[in-house]
């Protein structure tokens, strides 16, 4: 099983980066999508995800009205469109999946696959 997010930057504050994760090795459309991030000296935090058809989508707090995340099965693919970045946006982001979906913040412990980070960088 492989993922691989891809897209990250460096965008000043106000700016937008779309992110992409390739998934492979696995029934896609059987999945949900997680996205995390995490700051330098930060633990890593949930970002937002999407159930395995696309039609249920949540989102942290603070990325809510920003961020949306989306996914083509037919593709192996999914995105996390960002918009409006901020400083504290800045992190390593991560896609990530797992074969259930839970409604709300989805713990890093229950994801079962991960990909490499892609570096985010939002300057002021």
């Amino acid at each position: 099983v492989q993922l691989q997010a891809c897209g990250g930057g460096l965008v000043q504050a106000g700016g937008s980066l779309r992110l992409s994760c390739a998934v492979s090795g696995l029934t896609f459309r059987r999945y949900a999508v997680g996205w995390f991030r995490q700051a330098p000296g930060k633990e890593r935090e949930f970002v937002g995800a999407v159930s395995d058809n696309g039609a249920r989508k949540d989102y942290a707090e603070s990325v809510k009205g920003r961020f949306t995340i989306g996914r083509q099965n037919t593709e192996n693919s999914a995105y996390l469109q960002m918009n409006n970045l901020q400083v504290e946006d800045t992190g390593v982001y991560y896609c990530a999946v797992r074969d259930t979906w839970v409604r709300g913040i989805m713990s890093t412990s229950s994801m079962r696959y991960w990909g490499k980070g892609t570096q985010v960088t939002v300057s002021s």
